[in-house]
């Protein structure tokens, strides 16, 4: 899962990123408003999952950058996290488009929880266990089963299949495959990629992931 985080506070912003990485997330932090909306219009912003957002930025109210985005049709899940705790602050955060609110201290375990939450309601899925046709996929312990079996999948297999899951059923290119999976360094090659999604396929079984050639693949209940 890659997260936008934005937090002007130097120690804080460090902290939360240490503890997102710990807990499996890779992150792109900014301390600015003005900075947070350029991450949002470069070709690298469609692999954000979640953006945690601070309201006290330096340039510009955390809120007003929240009903800009959303105003601007931006549908990436977005958590405040922010140290105002006064509930017209909380109403309004959620009424502006929030998908939570959460009140600055947080313990990490929790902050992770609740970013799962959120990408889970989006991509909907009701359980921490993600369920596509006879599919499970666990995201917090990172283990996949097949009926009743269970899939010994790579680190990069599993991610591929997450990507996958997050659009079940729809076509997903191989371009934002190789942007996905590789968001803080150079796009994965399409050969590696397409080494990573045969293996894949050959554990899950061929005709649950379907390959378009030349386009991307779908996985199918």
């Amino acid at each position: 899962m890659h997260l936008l985080l934005v937090e002007d506070d130097v120690e804080l912003g460090t902290e939360t990123q240490r503890a997102l990485t710990v807990r499996g997330f890779t992150s792109v932090w900014v301390r600015s408003a003005n900075d947070a909306e350029k991450q949002c219009k470069t070709p690298n912003a469609t692999t954000f999952d979640c953006v945690l957002l601070d309201l006290g930025l330096p340039d510009n109210d955390g809120m007003t950058l929240l009903r800009a985005w959303r105003h601007q049709g931006m549908r990436v899940p977005m958590i405040v996290l922010t140290a105002r705790d006064a509930l017209d602050s909380r109403v309004s955060g959620l009424n502006s488009g929030a998908d939570d609110y959460v009140i600055k201290p947080v313990a990490p375990d929790e902050l992770a929880s609740r970013i799962h939450a959120v990408i889970r309601r989006t991509v909907g899925q009701t359980h921490s266990q993600w369920i596509v046709g006879d599919l499970q996929i666990d995201q917090s312990r990172r283990e996949v089963r097949l009926g009743e079996h269970s899939v010994l999948l790579s680190p990069r297999e599993f991610d591929i299949l997450v990507e996958l899951a997050k659009q079940a059923g729809q076509v997903v290119t191989k371009h934002y495959l190789a942007r996905a999976l590789a968001p803080l360094g150079e796009p994965l090659q399409f050969n590696t990629l397409e080494f990573h999604v045969h293996n894949l396929r050959r554990k899950l079984d061929t005709v649950r992931i379907e390959t378009l050639r030349g386009i991307g693949y779908a996985l199918h209940p």
